[in-house]
């Protein structure tokens, strides 16, 4: 299960920013994870809720998290297409010269301060 060691990397990076810039508290943190990373959004809360009380900022804080879509680019077409629905295969041309150009990745998007 990556999901624990995702949310011990985010809460380090907050817990620097908080050092950085004075903050005592987090209200909150959304993430945007790509719908294709490998993270599954259920596992990151069941992991997030323990991990938080373990922080000196981060007590009871909210994980908010918002899906990036998959988006596969054909180099055959040059068209994009969603990931999900037809995977390697382009539907505008049966192409496999594809490559996922979003959706594998995760971010800190926002962090609300109190």
């Amino acid at each position: 299960m990556h999901e624990f060691g995702t949310v011990l990397y985010v809460i380090s990076e907050v817990e620097k920013l908080c050092k950085e810039n004075d903050l005592t508290e987090v209200g909150s943190v959304t993430l945007e994870v790509g719908e294709v990373s490998g993270i599954v959004p259920d596992y990151l809360k069941s992991v997030w809720g323990w991990a938080v009380e373990r922080s000196d900022y981060m007590k009871g804080a909210e994980l908010k998290i918002e899906i990036l879509p998959g988006v596969t680019y054909c180099e055959d077409c040059g068209k994009t297409y969603e990931t999900m629905k037809y995977a390697k295969i382009c539907p505008y041309c049966n192409s496999e010269h594809t490559y996922l150009v979003a959706g594998n990745e995760y971010n800190i998007k926002e962090i609300e301060a109190r």
